[in-house]
């Protein structure tokens, strides 16, 4: 059995800002820390679900055509191949996780 984890203080990040936590053979977690506010990044569709849990600030999920405000305590999914961007309002803090797993 293949699988990683790193504590969240040590954990490199990702090229896209991300912080790979845990990853096995289904699912894999992630975080997002102190996303700063700006313009959205351009559409994209992913070829994994992500479910995700705001800690900190705010931000707008564009989904296929629909705005959903994300604030803390607020959980959210971008199903497979769905057409979506995050705009951050207030910076920003999110814990994902995705399936299958991206690392």
């Amino acid at each position: 059995m293949s699988t990683s984890n790193a504590n969240a203080a040590s954990a490199a990040v990702s090229a896209d800002g991300a912080k790979h936590l845990a990853a096995g053979h289904h699912v894999a977690l992630r975080l997002w820390e102190n996303e700063a506010p700006g313009e959205p990044k351009p559409l994209s569709n992913k070829p994994y679900e992500t479910v995700g849990y705001v800690l900190k600030g705010r931000a707008e999920l564009h989904l296929e055509g629909k705005v959903t405000p994300l604030e803390p305590g607020a959980s959210y999914l971008v199903p497979q191949g769905a057409s979506h961007t995050y705009k951050i309002l207030e910076t920003f803090s999110a814990i994902e996780a995705t399936s299958p797993p991206q690392v």
